[in-house]
């Protein structure tokens, strides 16, 4: 599907090529997933909607996976992790850090980094109630990316913030000398 006037806003749209790779990990099966509510508040999601045993099983399985691929390609880059600082998130950068870790994949400082430009999608009026109204918004999105209907942040407000946090990574590791392949642990930004 593609959004009406995305490719304006997108800071990397005319950049040829990155100096590094960034690879996206959705966050474990939630707690607000279980529950299948919409936890995008951060004054909420900062501190509740953590993951649930799956979820945790989930992020290990996908950290093992990562790290075979990564040793067996005997990769030498350290892998920066930047996350969300939603629990849920959050939650999904300890575990995966963890298991990098204990495979002996270096990390960037031996920890990951939190992000605030990495939140989910803020969807205002939806906040706490049923998942089902995702769609609802969705929907707008097809033919608005501007759109604040239900005081849901616009697609174009995501897009903006994170391809600038990508740019101000590539930046930030460019200036202090060091390459790296990045790690994001967050949910609907990438979606986006």
């Amino acid at each position: 599907m593609s959004l009406p006037m995305i490719s304006n806003v997108n800071k990397l749209k005319n950049i040829s090529s990155l100096k590094n790779s960034f690879f996206a990990l959705r966050h474990g099966q939630s707690l607000a997933n279980v529950a299948k509510i919409i936890s995008s508040d951060p004054s909420i999601s900062t501190v509740e909607h953590g993951l649930s045993d799956i979820g945790k099983a989930q992020v290990a399985s996908s950290a093992d996976l990562f790290a075979q691929q990564y040793l067996d390609n005997k990769d030498t880059q350290s892998i920066a992790i930047f996350s969300s600082d939603f629990t849920r998130a959050r939650e999904t950068a300890e575990i995966f850090a963890d298991k990098l870790r204990d495979s002996n994949v270096p990390l960037q400082n031996n920890c990951f980094k939190l992000e605030t430009k990495l939140r989910e999608r803020y969807f205002g009026d939806f906040n706490g109630k049923s998942d089902v109204h995702y769609q609802e918004v969705w929907n707008i999105d097809c033919h608005d990316a501007n759109h604040n209907k239900f005081n849901c942040e616009s697609v174009n407000s995501v897009v903006i913030r994170t391809s600038e946090l990508i740019l101000e990574i590539e930046k930030e590791l460019e200036e202090s000398n060091e390459q790296a392949c990045k790690m994001e642990a967050c949910i609907d930004p990438w979606h986006i």
